[in-house]
């Protein structure tokens, strides 16, 4: 790859960050982790050519140009969380999967009850999942867990953070967060 390519591809994930608070790379490829997918079937239930996603992970491309695909994202992200957390099965994920792919999308405003509580407030697994994102664009779990062995005997709690945000479950980092909100 030349310097113009890399200069394009930095631009388009610094794009993709600002638009989906991290690379679409990194975003997808916990999608295709958690939910235990290959990039062929994570494409096929976005509604993304397979070349399309290919692009997108990569860079090549930095922006989603069909908003019922966004949503699919965001309704798989949800899934990913639920799976996570146990509250769903795979099997029922597989068939939550299906229906997701068939979602034509609708408003954008239509998801704020499912990314919010009554009051407008974030919910905490949510909040939790944009620690987990933030912190897993930054460096890969095994690179956090080097860190926080390195920072375990001289800061602890943070080390803790480190692990569970970093590396762990989302339902362990959901219970990590609601019992330090004492």
């Amino acid at each position: 790859m030349d310097a113009v390519q890399q200069e394009a591809t930095a631009r388009a994930r610094e794009l993709q960050r600002s638009w989906y608070g991290e690379p679409l790379g990194a975003l997808f490829r916990r999608l295709i982790d958690d939910l235990g997918l290959n990039q062929a079937r994570l494409a096929a239930v976005l509604g993304l050519s397979a070349p399309m996603l290919s692009q997108l992970m990569s860079g090549q491309r930095a922006k989603i140009g069909n908003p019922a695909v966004v949503q699919r994202v965001q309704a798989l992200q949800d899934l990913a969380g639920q799976v996570a957390d146990g509250s769903v099965s795979a099997a029922e994920a597989t068939d939550r999967m299906d229906e997701i792919k068939k979602t034509q999308g609708g408003s954008v405003l239509s998801n704020s009850s499912q990314t919010t509580t009554g009051s407008g407030a974030p919910t905490v697994k949510r909040v939790v999942r944009e620690i987990q994102s933030l912190l897993r664009s930054v460096s890969a779990a095994g690179d956090i867990i080097d860190a926080a062995d390195s920072l375990a005997p001289s800061h602890p709690e943070l080390a803790e953070f480190l692990r569970v945000y970093g590396a762990g479950r989302t339902a362990d980092a959901v219970a990590h967060y609601e019992s330090h909100q004492n």
